[in-house]
């Protein structure tokens, strides 16, 4: 496997303060933009996001491919920029100027981060228990996923748009911390945001807030996605009633009969509840939050691969279908990359090129009841930094996820 080459040059100091543009969240408190700092480059609002728009739905940059035309894109652009919700959920995490700013030249770093908001929940009081780094080399003909154990121990530093003073937590706190008091979701992220840059020395290109109730109706926009469970795993969210799936609470407060709902091992096509439930899981797993986490990896290049394969990409129709359903679940960053070069640079890429890889070899690594990133993972994050992490997949094939 090649080494990537980054055409990037590294700042020794990875503290940005890239300018962004705010748009509303709809029950989330607004916010300005960022301005620059340290002589970073700033970053102007992007017109027509559409990488972000339409890449993050899959996984982010995973559907554009050089086999797919995209019919009609001037059209889908025009009628895209409204539907998704685009704050700053970087703040000072963005790459500086030095780093290559909203260049798209060298390599890709994005932050994918998954919530489980509830209706009845406060919109400040919201933990991300899926974080994700995807990584695009210089290359691009590749993109790499890596999990952040939700369980992590972090030092998460103060954020005084919320009024947190920093402390040490698990990681996934980093995001309530910087929600409460009115930081909302993109205080959530900022934090985040900042706390994995301290941690991994990651500056990032973008982000993503990933709603994955909202992700249903994605999924079931695309019809289908096809799973594969590595155990059986009861679902603690959903039973059967008359054989069909439903939510324990919802049949229980209609009163209904129901019996467990178990995933069982073997791979079949998934609708989008039974694919989402199933992405979920965790108690009753052999290694709990990481099989959790490759679990959700796998859904999300099951959910590029069918995006490419069925033809979504060259049919205005399912595409429009599917925009509208990811501005239910999405909120982004999406710095200022012009749209068109994004697309041409993304274009060699295909679900089948994202690699799934695992953290602390995808099994514990306890300290009181608290995980650590072990050697190994750090240096894979010290790879993805320095834009060498095929050359550090092909040293350490440990690192690779054992999903499909």
């Amino acid at each position: 496997m090649p080494v990537q080459t980054s055409r990037r040059p590294t700042s020794p100091d990875p503290v940005s303060g890239s300018a962004r543009v705010s748009a509303a969240i709809p029950g989330q408190p607004g916010g300005g933009g960022r301005r620059a700092a340290g002589g970073s480059k700033k970053r102007s609002r992007r017109k027509d996001p559409l990488w972000a728009r339409l890449t993050l739905i899959f996984g982010a940059v995973l559907m554009m491919s050089s086999g797919v035309a995209l019919v009609g894109a001037k059209a889908v652009i025009g009628q895209a920029t409204g539907d998704i919700a685009q704050r700053n959920l970087l703040g000072g995490a963005g790459k500086s100027g030095a780093e290559g700013g909203d260049s798209l030249d060298g390599p890709i770093d994005l932050l994918l981060l998954g919530v489980d908001a509830r209706e009845q929940w406060a919109a400040d009081d919201v933990r991300s228990d899926s974080i994700i780094v995807l990584h695009i080399p210089a290359s691009h003909d590749q993109a790499y996923m890596i999990s952040i154990p939700r369980d992590t121990e972090a030092q998460i530093p103060p954020f005084k748009k919320s009024g947190y003073r920093g402390g040490t937590e698990k990681i996934n706190a980093a995001f309530q911390a910087g929600a409460r008091n009115g930081g909302g979701w993109e205080g959530g992220a900022q934090l985040m945001a900042h706390t994995i840059k301290n941690m991994t020395g990651i500056s990032f290109d973008g982000a993503a807030i990933i709603n994955f109730g909202g992700f249903k109706h994605v999924i079931d926009a695309l019809g289908t996605v096809r799973l594969c469970v590595s155990q059986d795993v009861k679902s603690i969210h959903m039973g059967l009633v008359n054989g069909k799936p439903k939510y324990i609470a919802n049949a229980k407060l209609d009163g209904d009969k129901w019996e467990p709902l178990i995933h069982k091992k073997g791979c079949r096509e998934m609708t989008g509840a039974l694919a989402l439930d199933f992405a979920r899981q965790r108690y009753g797993l052999k290694n709990s939050d990481y099989d959790r986490q490759q679990n959700q990896q796998q859904l999300l290049k099951a959910m590029a691969r069918k995006a490419t394969d069925s033809g979504t990409m060259s049919n205005p129709l399912k595409l429009q279908k599917i925009i509208k359903a990811a501005g239910e679940s999405l909120v982004l960053d999406t710095g200022g990359a012009k749209m068109d070069d994004f697309i041409f640079t993304m274009r060699g890429i295909t679900g089948n090129d994202l690699v799934m890889l695992r953290t602390n070899g995808g099994t514990y690594n306890s300290t009181g009841g608290r995980e650590a990133l072990d050697e190994t993972t750090l240096a894979m994050f010290k790879a993805v930094k320095e834009d060498r992490l095929a050359q550090f997949v092909f040293e350490n094939p440990s690192v690779l996820s054992t999903r499909k």
